[in-house]
């Protein structure tokens, strides 16, 4: 019994896995066949048709070619076969797909996207501040009419694919961007000239700011951009103010560079986020309108409140440094003005030669002042409040008496500055 039993599982088996006789797929007579060997020669026959195809996709002059094994297919042989009868004149189903294709299609894209470029300014350090280029529009390649394409191409007749852009128009103006660009204050400041450790430490710091762009929102840091005003870096002994003095030290003239830029910013709607009075009143700015940097710890902060770049140019020439500040025109205009409020007479001190004698200078408090004047409404604010210590006198007493004499007997009273 169990001989017969197995015999009749071999049968059945036999049966089952055969092809009946006569069926042809394809045109191919696969009747008789194992199965698994008739879905291999269908397939071998699929394939050998499929290796004679080219799938393109043309982008402008660019051509994307794929073919067998990029360009792969899935059928109903085996289903095909499994149902087959005696005699059966049998075509498979095929559809072909690219392999990948959810990511091939994006890199073509973006290979054949061409982005937009807005009009823009290129900022220069010297000679004219601005070069205005137009920019030019962009073209964005459709990766959903490509994926849909391809598929209709590979289950159709292998046609060429042409790849579909649709434009992109540049949103900015040019009259946009030279509103962006436009001067929006001027200071100077003069110096003696012929002074050439001074000069050269003014021309050497403003040389660093020279051409800084400052992004919105972001602030500048004096200190960070000049850097350490020491011999090594280049920069020369001059007149500096040290313990309410004036005396030599290395430098001298950088804080005529941080005053400039400090009343151009203000000039220009710029935010002042830290700024530090000199303990003396200077000569080349009114009162409460200075701002002393010195070492890491005294700096001159500014901010660029605006939603576009401020660029900062910076000249010294002919005794004088200049900053200019570009940027936003929203149409405010800014001044400033300051006043004095008060006097702090110089004590006085005798000694005993003519050569120790100094000439001084009295004291003051001063107030500044930013008025802004803005769709044809002004409005003054108050920016500061300071107080400048007075240089001690040092009289030697038998030239003052001197003084004294031939002051009256002139007519007339001697004040020193």
């Amino acid at each position: 019994m169990l001989a017969v039993l197995a015999g009749i599982i071999f049968f059945s088996c036999g049966f089952t896995l055969s092809v009946p006789k006569g069926v042809e797929v394809n045109g191919l007579a696969v009747g008789g066949m194992a199965r698994s060997n008739a879905a291999v020669l269908i397939r071998e026959s699929i394939e050998k048709d499929l290796k004679e195809k080219t799938l393109e996709v043309r982008a402008g002059r660019k051509v994307y070619t794929f073919t067998f094994p990029e360009i792969y297919y899935k059928d109903n042989v085996y289903s095909l076969l499994k149902n087959a009868k005696k005699g059966d004149k049998l075509t498979a189903e095929v559809s072909y797909y690219l392999c990948g294709l959810n990511s091939i299609a994006p890199h073509i894209c973006c290979n054949e996207s061409v982005s937009v470029v807005e009009p823009y300014a290129k900022f220069s350090s010297f000679s004219t501040p601005f070069e205005y280029f137009e920019g030019s529009d962009g073209k964005r390649a459709d990766e959903k009419k490509l994926i849909e394409d391809i598929k209709n191409s590979l289950n159709g007749g292998f046609e060429p694919v042409i790849l579909h852009f649709n434009g992109e128009k540049r949103q900015k103006t040019m009259a946009e961007v030279k509103k962006e660009t436009r001067l929006l204050s001027t200071f100077t400041t003069y110096f003696d000239g012929s002074n050439m450790n001074r000069t050269s430490n003014i021309r050497l710091a403003a040389g660093k700011l020279n051409g800084t762009v400052l992004e919105s929102g972001k602030t500048l840091s004096f200190n960070d951009i000049v850097g350490a005003r020491v011999k090594e870096r280049g920069f020369l002994p001059a007149k500096i103010i040290e313990k309410g003095e004036f005396v030599e030290g290395v430098g001298g003239g950088v804080c005529q560079v941080s005053t400039t830029l400090y009343n151009a910013a203000l000039l220009s709607g710029l935010k002042i986020v830290e700024y530090h009075p000199h303990s003396l009143a200077v000569s080349y700015v009114p009162p409460s309108r200075d701002a002393m940097v010195s070492g890491t710890y005294f700096d001159l902060k500014i901010s660029n409140p605006y939603n576009t770049p401020v660029y900062i140019r910076a000249k010294t020439v002919n005794g004088s440094v200049t900053f200019s500040i570009y940027g936003y025109d929203d149409g405010t205009d800014y001044s400033l003005s300051s006043e004095v409020t008060g006097a702090i007479p110089a004590p006085e001190e005798n000694c005993d030669s003519p050569e120790k004698a100094k000439a001084g200078k009295d004291g003051l408090t001063s107030e500044g002042y930013l008025t802004v004047t803005r769709g044809g409404h002004k409005d003054t604010v108050l920016l500061r409040k300071d107080k400048y210590s007075p240089i001690t006198r040092v009289v030697y007493p038998e030239e003052a008496a001197e003084n004294g004499a031939e002051g009256e007997e002139n007519g007339a009273i001697n004040f020193v500055n």
